[in-house]
């Protein structure tokens, strides 16, 4: 993969300022794996200070679910997964054994101090240790507190663990993925996770907001099932509505053709013609301009309703030029299309790597000696505000590497953190 560093992120080397959008609030996330994570790390890029709280020894869990692993110097696999580094950069790690009374107090301490709690323990799991929401707004009224669970903090699985895959097949998603005669299939990532991490970081601007009218902070309620349910969109909507239940179809649209892949004279190419015009260019490119005159094909209906005679008509035309040639003829002509590529050719795609979307952050003296690891690649944010960009202040840390650090802004003495470490509660 080849890594552009060039982006348009400010970053800590570049001597860009460190501030954005939400750099005047401060974040405690109690989250692990990757819909709490991926929120906080989204508030972190806008310029937040989030304060990750891990478990002492352990930390959070995909801290070790490889491969793949973090190379070193030497580019030898370390025993630190890269799964990880996907939602934790910008973030300050400390580690507190919330089992024990003074590491409640700790985080007691932090709330205080804190806009947004971020957690994801199952419900009703930290009122046994005084950290509920609760508890907290009787400290902090303030305090905006977000849970994340797999099924909300209600009805009759309120109590079962949630988790992407079984979310992914609970919601009916893996039943509309995959070919018509294969077996439902899951989406290649933990789409439910992310998009229940982007919704958690709306919620909470709302929520903000809102505390900025009344000065009262709220509990934040997301379920994995919420948001997989949710996003369905329209095959939901098409099923709410007409009763009808969407299944399989491959890379096809249920409401638009054409719409999928076709064979090219070298591999393949995606083909997505949202409208009639679109169509006729791409009639045009083709060298067929009856087709888009056909009555059979002319509206998008009439193509729906006779996809497989045009289908196999057009992949007839495709396999008769290279993908790129494809791109070449129908490009300048406003018909959407493009290569299927590898997650490695999508690195090096000139316009992947023109918006900078690979980033390389330098790990801190501290995260070396414990992790080997130089550098840290991660994926640039999407967020582009043009006043307040996000900001790049911090790879991915290494576990507990800012726990002394953060024990002293708490107004903690040397004493006082050398006694905690002899406990073993940080």
């Amino acid at each position: 993969m080849t890594q552009n560093t060039a982006t348009p992120t400010p970053s800590a080397a570049s001597g860009a300022p460190h501030q954005g959008a939400l750099a005047h609030l401060k974040v405690l996330d109690l989250s692990r794996v990757l819909a709490g994570p991926w929120c906080t790390q989204m508030l972190a890029d806008l310029g937040a200070d989030v304060i990750k709280v891990e478990r002492p020894g352990a930390g959070d869990d995909t801290r070790h679910w490889g491969p793949p692993f973090l190379k070193d110097s030497a580019g030898q696999d370390t025993v630190h997964a890269s799964y990880f580094t996907a939602c934790n950069r910008n973030k300050r790690s400390i580690t507190i054994d919330m089992a024990q009374p003074e590491g409640q107090a700790l985080i007691r301490k932090m709330a205080l101090q804190s806009d947004i709690v971020v957690e994801n323990f199952k419900v009703g799991g930290l009122a046994h240790y005084g950290l509920d929401y609760a508890s907290l707004k009787a400290l902090n009224p303030r305090l905006i507190y977000c849970s994340i669970t797999g099924f909300g903090q209600d009805g009759p699985y309120a109590e079962r663990a949630g988790y992407d895959l079984m979310v992914q097949a609970m919601s009916g998603m893996m039943s509309i993925t995959g070919k018509p005669d294969s077996e439902p299939m899951r989406v290649g990532v933990a789409l439910t996770d992310v998009f229940t991490g982007v919704y958690a970081t709306t919620a909470i601007l709302a929520a903000l907001e809102v505390r900025n009218r009344t000065g009262q902070g709220q509990q934040i309620d997301m379920a994995l099932l919420d948001v997989g349910m949710a996003i369905l969109a329209n095959q939901a909507a098409g099923f709410l509505n007409t009763g009808k239940v969407p299944m399989r179809q491959g890379n096809t649209h249920p409401s638009l053709v054409p719409y999928q892949d076709f064979e090219t004279a070298d591999g393949a190419m995606l083909l997505a013609v949202g409208n009639d015009g679109q169509f006729a260019r791409f009639c045009e490119a083709a060298g067929q301009p009856q087709w888009s005159a056909d009555a059979r094909f002319a509206l998008g209906v009439d193509r729906v309703r006779n996809r497989d005679v045009l289908i196999p008509l057009m992949q007839s035309v495709t396999r008769t030029r290279t993908t790129a040639e494809w791109i070449t003829a129908l490009e300048h002509r406003a018909v959407p299309c493009g290569p299927i590529n590898t997650v490695g050719q999508a690195f090096d795609d000139a316009q992947v790597r023109a918006r900078g979307l690979a980033v390389s952050q330098d790990t801190s003296e501290v995260a070396r000696a414990q992790t080997s690891v130089q550098s840290i690649a991660t994926v640039a944010s999407p967020l582009r505000l043009m006043a307040t960009p996000p900001v790049l202040r911090n790879a991915p840390p290494a576990l507990g590497e800012h726990t002394d650090e953060v024990l002293t802004e708490l107004g903690l003495s040397a004493q006082e953190i050398s006694a905690l470490h002899g406990k073993a509660v940080v």
